[in-house]
């Protein structure tokens, strides 16, 4: 009798063990079953018996162990190139500031004998030593160009060029003369003073390092307004080679304002006079950037009172005021911060003056001796 697993008429013939005992050692197992491909023809393609009904599978379809291998072997090559992109361009990388100088201040006051004299309201230049001046840039004329050792004639121009761009910004600007914008100035600085600079303004002292009437002219727009923004100009330039890799520009110019009281617009104008004299450096990076080192500056002004601060503006004594009697300085106390001396501004400044102040009469319109006067750069 046949067994239960046993086909009702017995095993076939000639075989043993039945059709199944070739079979018994493969295992179709489920993992076996998911990897087979399946592949089924449409009905036009059973009936032509050519092209397969259905496409391939690529090697990105054959699960997802490979694939997922691939992504992140790339994600961690990309990572280590932008880490070495970082590396090299880090965008927090700070440029290295211009090593520079500070800038020194000489700041003298010059007071006024007796009143100020008013201007004419029309022309407030008119009979003053100052009228036949030129007005504005067109008063800072250059000297013949000429190369030096080691710099050519066309970067002594260069320097010439950016040192009349500074005087313009610094004397004769509007905005800046009146309170106002001073980026201009701040930007023809070379960035190792611009620390100093803005110091000065936040913080002006008269100290010698952070007056910022050294600087740049500016008058306090709380008192002081332009009568005139025409400003009269007089004076020298000179270029010479102070290193193998420095050019030396030496200022000299005496400036003429016509300003009034900031409240009453019909007040009576009066003149203030400025003599600057500034040694500015350049070297071949600040050819280039178009900036300047300033190294001294040397600025008396009037009329002006001695008894007060001109360090962060000038505030110019009007038409018939006059100034303050200086009080005594006490050598033995010392809380005081010791500042420039103040000067005596010459009641008549048609009379030729003396040089620097003292306690004589000063002119700002006289040379400073000592002071370059030639007008041509040094071969």
């Amino acid at each position: 009798m046949a067994g239960p697993g046993d086909p009702p008429e017995g095993n076939p013939e000639g075989v043993p063990g039945g059709g199944d005992d070739e079979y018994r050692s493969v295992v179709f197992d489920e993992s076996f079953v998911r990897a087979a491909r399946i592949q089924e023809y449409s009905a036009r393609e059973r009936l032509d018996g050519t092209a397969r009904a259905v496409r391939n599978r690529r090697f990105w379809s054959r699960g997802g162990a490979p694939r997922q291998a691939l992504i992140l072997v790339i994600l961690i090559a990309m990572a280590f190139g932008t880490a070495i992109y970082l590396g090299i361009r880090n965008p927090y990388h700070q440029p290295a500031v211009p090593v520079a100088g500070q800038l020194r201040i000489t700041l003298i006051p010059l007071a006024p004998a007796g009143a100020v004299p008013a201007a004419d309201r029309e022309q407030p230049f008119a009979g003053h030593r100052a009228a036949d001046y030129r007005t504005g840039a067109a008063g800072i004329t250059f000297p013949a160009a000429h190369r030096t050792s080691h710099f050519t004639e066309d970067q002594v121009m260069q320097a010439l060029i950016i040192a009349q761009e500074y005087l313009v910004a610094s004397t004769m600007d509007p905005g800046a003369l009146t309170g106002g914008d001073v980026r201009t100035v701040r930007n023809l600085l070379t960035p190792g003073q611009q620390e100093q600079f803005d110091r000065s303004l936040e913080k002006p002292a008269n100290d010698g390092r952070y007056a910022a009437t050294g600087w740049l002219v500016r008058f306090d727009p709380a008192r002081i307004a332009l009568a005139d923004e025409q400003v009269r100009v007089r004076g020298s330039m000179t270029a010479t080679e102070a290193t193998d890799d420095t050019l030396e520009v030496v200022t000299d110019h005496t400036l003429v304002y016509a300003v009034r009281d900031a409240i009453g617009v019909a007040s009576t104008p009066s003149l203030f006079t400025v003599r600057r004299e500034m040694r500015l450096r350049f070297d071949p990076d600040d050819l280039r950037d178009r900036h300047v080192e300033l190294v001294q500056a040397s600025v008396e002004a009037g009329p002006l009172s001695c008894a007060t601060d001109q360090a962060g503006y000038f505030r110019p004594l009007l038409a018939g005021q006059r100034a303050q009697p200086q009080t005594g300085t006490d050598p033995y106390d010392r809380d005081h911060q010791i500042t420039s001396v103040c000067g005596v501004l010459a009641p008549d400044i048609s009379i030729s003056p003396r040089s620097l102040p003292t306690a004589t009469a000063v002119s700002p319109g006289a040379a400073a001796p000592g002071s370059a006067s030639s007008s041509s750069a040094s071969r």
